[in-house]
C-alpha cells in the first residue's frame, strides 16, 4: 500500500480537479447541468479517485489497473474541454490552460503506468 498523498501525480490531479470545479464548471448554461457538466464532474474527480483507490491496493499489477481507469477519464475529460470550447462555453485561452493540466496528468499516468509493468 502506498500514501497517495506522497504521488505527484495525485497532487496534480487534485489540482486539475479543482481547476475544473473553480474555472470550468461555473461556466456551462443550465441547460447542460444535468448532462455534460455532470459528466465533466464525474471524470475530473475520477482521476484523484481512481489513483487512491489503486493506491490501497497490495499488488503493482491492481494499482496500474486504476492508473488505468484514472487515465481513461483524464481522456474523457479531455474530450469534455475540447467540447466546451467548441460550444463556446470557455474560451480559447482557459481552454489551453485546461489542456495543459490535463496533458501534465496524462504523462504523469502513462509514466507510472510504465514503471508499474516492468
Amino acid at each position: 500500500m502506498r500514501d497517495y498523498k506522497k504521488l505527484e501525480v495525485w497532487r496534480k490531479s487534485h489540482e486539475l480537479n479543482m481547476f475544473v470545479y473553480s474555472n470550468i464548471l461555473p461556466k456551462f448554461p443550465k441547460s447542460e447541468q444535468f448532462d455534460l457538466h455532470s459528466q465533466t464532474k464525474r471524470a475530473a474527480y475520477s482521476i484523484p479517485l481512481n489513483i487512491v483507490e489503486g493506491s490501497g491496493r497490495f499488488t503493482e499489477k491492481d494499482f496500474a489497473h486504476f492508473l488505468d481507469m484514472a487515465l481513461g477519464s483524464t481522456h474523457e475529460l479531455e474530450y469534455c474541454c475540447l467540447l466546451f470550447k467548441d460550444l463556446l462555453y470557455i474560451e480559447q485561452e482557459l481552454y489551453i490552460n485546461t489542456n495543459q493540466l490535463i496533458n501534465e496528468v496524462k504523462a504523469m499516468l502513462i509514466g507510472l503506468i510504465k514503471i508499474l509493468r516492468k
